[in-house]
């Protein structure tokens, strides 16, 4: 997500910031829990060589790398219009002789250009302009069919694929009836299923207000519990973790979650819970940003949202700050290796944080409840250079040939970031159009082409090249 900051994410981070890379590793191995079982190559510090500029100005990628332009916002005809503005948070899904689907989130929130067409059936809100569309693409990369999947929603970030095959979509947004010409409350989770248009029709628009009513971003689903994990990314105070639990006698899967929300007592079915995290010594974790150094790890409880409808007092505001841990923009989620990955971008003093760092990637467990953190990028010295210094992770993947794939969303040049598997960082794509962030990276089911975003000018695009070339 795009956010407006009185201050410059420019700063000095002290002993927490690595020299050079603006990042902060434990070493050989520290991400190994990013790495898939059947990795093809590991990457080299370079990754897959020096990226190389793009006669077309729009995305520079390493050698032997290619892009497809699917669609572009405003000017790629679909079923209902044009693609719409602001592409973000995307979920992919296996498609038809080879080929994909994907269901692209539009963070539209009332003053974008390009509206997410009301369509009947699919429509939440005639009065919001926010939704996703459905992109079904050849094995590839060529885009074949467009239509709206869901509508009426608002400013539609990030949210995460679910183990039964469909697209959980987040509205970041705590705005009620009668503000931006909406005329109902928002803040939801809806499910969009990426089959077809007519799966859709009577059950995309409708809100898992059990999940609760507040600024969401993204969302991880365990498969073995069936619980969903879900990150706030809010200010004044700082945003939340989150757990659903299911009721007691649920079973998950595609129409499931909807079924539960429309049935009685739906809007409050299950526990929502928010994190609260300690040292061993039992002392209380006020703000993610205490932690400084890579392997620092967090026993994790959860306590009950009051009022997960937020009524009267916004869901992060109904507790005390020694009730719970906050954290500044906690972003992208990926479910692996048996737990939750999740980001927190950035943190600034200003902010109420404790201390600054360019981004956190954290790792949840819940078989030990325990968060880990895996990752931290120091301040970025000088974001206006294309140095290797990274800031400001948001949507985030898992590489289908190991290690971690980050979108970048801070200040200066933007990239799509990768993460090795002993832990070093390397440019994988830069944006040469602008400054715009990428959003919603993720692989096809065959691991062959990686679908993004770039939110501005509203760019979708499938990257394919030698990925499992270990020599680059």
């Amino acid at each position: 997500m795009t956010t407006t900051s009185p201050f410059s994410r420019r700063g000095f981070l002290g002993a927490t910031a690595a020299t050079g890379l603006g990042f902060v590793f434990a070493g050989a191995g520290s991400l190994d829990a990013f790495v898939r079982p059947a990795a093809a190559a590991v990457r080299s510090a370079t990754g897959y060589g020096e990226l190389v500029p793009d006669p077309r100005g729009i995305l520079a990628l390493p050698p032997g790398f290619s892009y497809n332009l699917i669609a572009r916002s405003g000017q790629t005809p679909t079923l209902d219009g044009v693609h719409p503005s602001d592409p973000d948070g995307m979920g992919v899904f296996a498609g038809a002789d080879g080929g994909s689907v994907l269901v692209t989130n539009h963070e539209n929130g009332g003053e974008e250009p390009f509206k997410v067409p009301v369509v009947e059936g699919i429509t939440y809100d005639p009065g919001a302009i926010g939704g996703t569309s459905t992109i079904v693409v050849d094995k590839a990369g060529n885009r074949v069919q467009q239509y709206t999947s869901l509508a009426g929603t608002q400013d539609n970030c990030a949210g995460g694929v679910t183990p039964w095959g469909t697209w959980l979509t987040c509205e970041e947004t705590e705005e009620r009836a009668g503000q931006s010409g909406n005329t109902k409350d928002h803040g939801y989770v809806f499910e969009v299923d990426p089959t077809s248009r007519e799966a859709n029709i009577g059950k995309s628009p409708v809100p898992l207000k059990f999940m609760g009513r507040y600024s969401h971003e993204a969302v991880a689903v365990d498969p073995k519990r069936s619980a969903i994990y879900l990150t706030e990314d809010a200010s004044k105070p700082n945003g939340l973790y989150f757990r659903w639990v299911p009721p007691k006698g649920f079973v998950s899967g595609k129409d499931a979650l909807r079924e539960l929300a429309l049935s009685t007592g739906g809007d409050t079915a299950g526990k929502l819970q928010a994190m609260s995290c300690s040292r061993e010594d039992g002392s209380r974790v006020h703000d993610l940003s205490e932690a400084t150094a890579v392997n620092t790890r967090y026993k994790v409880e959860w306590v009950n949202v009051p009022d997960r409808s937020a009524k009267t007092v916004s869901v992060r505001k109904q507790f005390t700050n020694d009730q719970i841990t906050r954290a500044r923009k906690l972003e992208g989620q990926w479910w692996g290796d048996g737990g939750v990955f999740f980001v927190s971008s950035f943190a600034r003093v200003v902010d109420g944080s404790v201390n600054e760092h360019d981004g956190q990637v954290w790792f949840y467990d819940p078989d030990t409840e325990t968060i880990t953190l895996k990752t931290i990028f120091g301040v970025n010295p000088d974001v206006d250079a294309d140095n290797g210094n990274f800031d400001g992770p948001d949507n985030i993947t898992v590489s289908t040939y190991g290690g971690l794939i980050l979108a970048e969303d801070g200040d200066g040049v933007s990239h799509l970031v990768g993460v090795t598997e002993d832990g070093n960082p390397y440019p994988l794509a830069r944006n040469e159009y602008n400054d715009s962030e990428f959003c919603g990276p993720a692989f096809s089911a065959d691991g062959k082409t990686l679908f993004v975003n770039i939110q501005s000018p509203g760019f979708t695009l499938a990257i394919t090249g030698p990925w499992d070339n270990s020599s680059p």
